[in-house]
């Protein structure tokens, strides 16, 4: 056994070394998925997150309750939904979504999504005890708090964009249901590992899971990295 595990470890180096094409293939659709997931879950989560935290109105409490409540979401119900939305029987079925990467992609914003607003409005909030009454008694609009806001977070919210993205590189339920994890065209690096795994083909599985590991040790990183700049920055203003 321990020897098949060594065998194992060595043809899966040997596939990152020598740029397999079906793992080059399966981590690119990761990556497309996953980034195009978390930069239109930005544009979504950034200004709302931003606009609970220093607006007040009807209905407030409750919209952060259910955005704190959503970051659990389970994936697999998420999956389910969008499946009944997408399928030929759903009302959705005209758009021909289900399947297909765009389905994926959705799946992976609406998961992401309420933990950029969660922990923007958190941030923002925590921004605004400090800096609110300077931007209310120059009368800036809400829409020049929260631009200014924003831009003053950007360490903060680098750590709130890493989270949705270790959220969705690390998401399985969902894109299986609405992907099919369907060879060459909806399979990413999380549904092949539990696919290759169930097979016994574990070359593949551990030769993505490396990449995987290494993705996510490297974004952090590249945090880390240019949270000290950022920080400076901020504060020099």
């Amino acid at each position: 056994m321990m020897n098949d595990f060594a065998g194992a470890f060595r043809q899966a180096f040997g596939l990152i070394v020598t740029a397999d094409a079906e793992l080059l293939q399966i981590i690119g659709l990761s990556l497309q998925v996953t980034l195009s997931a978390v930069a239109i879950a930005a544009m979504i989560g950034l200004p709302i997150g931003a606009l609970l935290a220093v607006s007040r109105f009807t209905g407030r409490g409750v919209v952060i309750v259910l955005m704190n409540a959503a970051m659990g979401l389970p994936p697999v119900v998420v999956g389910l939904t969008l499946y009944m939305l997408f399928s030929q029987a759903g009302p959705l079925a005209v758009l021909s979504l289900l399947y297909t990467p765009a389905a994926m992609i959705i799946a992976q914003t609406v998961l992401v999504t309420p933990i950029i607003i969660a922990l923007t409005r958190m941030t923002i909030a925590s921004l605004m005890l400090e800096h609110g009454e300077t931007l209310l008694a120059m009368r800036a609009s809400a829409s020049q708090r929260i631009i200014t806001l924003l831009i003053e977070a950007r360490p903060a919210l680098i750590t709130a964009l890493l989270a949705g993205m270790g959220r969705a590189l690390a998401e399985v339920g969902a894109v299986m249901i609405v992907g099919g994890n369907i060879n060459h065209a909806t399979r990413v690096m999380t549904t092949a590992i539990a696919l290759e795994t169930s097979r016994g083909e574990l070359a593949l599985a551990l030769a993505l899971g490396i990449i995987l590991l290494g993705l996510s040790l490297s974004i952090n990183a590249a945090a880390m990295l240019l949270r000290p700049k950022d920080i400076g920055l901020v504060h020099a203003h």
